[in-house]
């Protein structure tokens, strides 16, 4: 059984920075792909950023692209969401979603690529 646990949100105004860690009960995130989404209160689950088990594969969500960065700690153990320029926009709960297997370019920002989620850890950007 894996179990995702984020943790790292909290309230911060326009500008800030935050940082996310997202890690596992059981099994090493380093054996997983991961990815994070984030969803807004009435909106979709939307992509934010994910990498493959080899860190060979990543992405980034558009509308993050340039502000944030997702990577690994040395372990391989916990894997980090760095959101700089933080705007309103950006407030959401932010999930983190692993998987085993294979992985494609096209299903690394999917969340159907996703097998395991976390609870997810709010994060509210006020003006």
């Amino acid at each position: 059984q894996v179990q995702l646990v984020e943790s790292g949100g909290g309230s911060v105004q326009s500008g800030d920075s935050l940082r996310l860690s997202c890690t596992s009960s059981g099994r090493s995130l380093g054996d997983f792909h991961v990815a994070w989404f984030r969803q807004a209160p009435g909106e979709e689950r939307e992509f934010v950023a994910a990498t493959s088990k080899s860190d060979q594969m990543t992405d980034i969500g558009d509308s993050v692209k340039g502000r944030f960065t997702m990577f690994r700690d040395s372990a391989r153990t916990t894997v980090y969401l760095q959101m700089n320029m933080l705007q309103p926009g950006d407030t959401a709960t932010y999930i983190c979603a692993a998987r085993r297997g294979t992985m494609s370019r096209v299903l690394l920002g999917l969340a159907r690529g996703y097998d395991y989620w976390g609870q997810g850890t709010q994060v509210t950007v006020s003006s």
